[in-house]
């Protein structure tokens, strides 16, 4: 998901989106730890992208 894009989101459209993207992040994790996944470089992009939706919440709760 691109900065722009979260920006529009409202805070409890961010939440959710956090909240989802966590529990994929642990899926993958798990799923990498178990038999290599073809693309790791999806557990780095989904990493970044929670960081984003952090900033973006932490923006808009100040």
């Amino acid at each position: 998901m691109k900065t722009a894009d979260i920006k529009n989101l409202s805070a409890g459209d961010i939440q959710t989106q956090l909240t989802e993207a966590k529990a994929q992040y642990q899926k993958l994790k798990l799923a990498h730890k178990i038999s290599p996944i073809e693309n790791p470089i999806q557990i780095k992009d989904l990493r970044k992208a929670i960081a984003r939706l952090n900033t973006e919440l932490t923006n808009k709760q100040q």
